[in-house]
């Protein structure tokens, strides 16, 4: 019941009169806190009240990440197939269709050459909102070729992980890439090659299990859900109680996975920073 009430006539405003605000203008973080889109974005979608890390995509890691936001993206054009013809709620080749129209991406990751801080690096970054950014062949062949052409053109190789593990609509397809990858991922150490690790929110499944936790250097954002299995899944199967944190990457920091944790507004900084160390090169301002 509200306290006051405007009979004048024409001072109420009715209902179908009201104008809505446009949506995209705010965005709330799971701590409550709101904020400006406009402003997450020149935050590094970090909110600044509570230090979370709003889940970004290669979109927005490349624009983070390549001087000036240029870049040249390489095997672009590369996309699934349903070889299994792979049916669950409804067919693969038809989620196919529907997801790359939707988020207008070819699959789960995209891979890309560009200066950073004054020199050339590839940079591989997964994308979540591409069927959980699960990793299918595509996924391994791309990292493949991107690695191909980094150990070509004598480059470190950067990837970001975003990824709810294996895509189980390609059964042992997928599976087979996380060898392919990890066989890579020596080619290129073998080429004394520097690869930067990046795990974000979240780093799971097969992901983790192969080129997640493979780099030189592993980085995690703040606040990542790293892990193999999820949370509830370990809960199920050991029948204990986990840890406060478990699976975080500062969780992870105290054990050993990882060697440390940035701020995303840190992190082109961080990566050419050790780039330079295991290059032995003089450090880039």
């Amino acid at each position: 019941m509200s306290w006051f009430k405007r009979s004048e006539k024409g001072i109420q405003t009715r209902t179908e009169e009201k104008k809505d605000i446009p949506k995209g203008l705010w965005y709330k973080t799971p701590t409550g806190k709101i904020i400006e889109t406009k402003e997450l974005a020149e935050n590094f979608y970090v909110s600044p009240e509570d230090e979370y890390h709003v889940r970004i995509g290669s979109k927005e890691y490349f624009e983070i990440l390549f001087d000036d936001n240029n870049f040249k993206e390489i095997n672009s054009n590369i996309t699934s197939k349903d070889f299994l013809k792979f049916t669950d709620t409804k067919k693969y080749s038809d989620r196919l269709t529907e997801v790359t129209k939707k988020t207008n991406l070819n699959d789960a990751i995209r891979t890309a050459v560009g200066k950073s801080k004054g020199k050339n690096m590839v940079i591989c970054s997964m994308d979540f909102k591409f069927i959980g950014g699960s990793m299918g062949s595509v996924v391994g062949e791309k990292i493949a070729r991107a690695i191909d052409y980094a150990i070509e053109k004598k480059l470190p190789v950067v990837i970001i992980s975003k990824s709810g593990g294996a895509r189980m609509m390609e059964g042992a397809f997928s599976l087979m890439q996380l060898a392919k990858t990890s066989a890579k991922l020596n080619k290129l150490s073998e080429s004394k090659l520097p690869y930067i690790s990046l795990c974000t929110d979240p780093t799971t499944g097969g992901t983790t299990a192969s080129f997640a936790m493979l780099g030189d250097i592993n980085i995690a954002e703040p606040g990542a859900l790293i892990a193999f299995a999820g949370p509830r899944v370990v809960k199920d199967t050991t029948g204990k109680d986990l840890p406060d944190g478990f699976q975080k990457s500062e969780f992870l920091l105290e054990k050993g996975f990882l060697d440390f944790i940035s701020h995303r507004k840190n992190l082109k900084d961080k990566i050419n920073l050790y780039i330079d160390l295991i290059l032995n090169q003089p450090i880039r301002k």
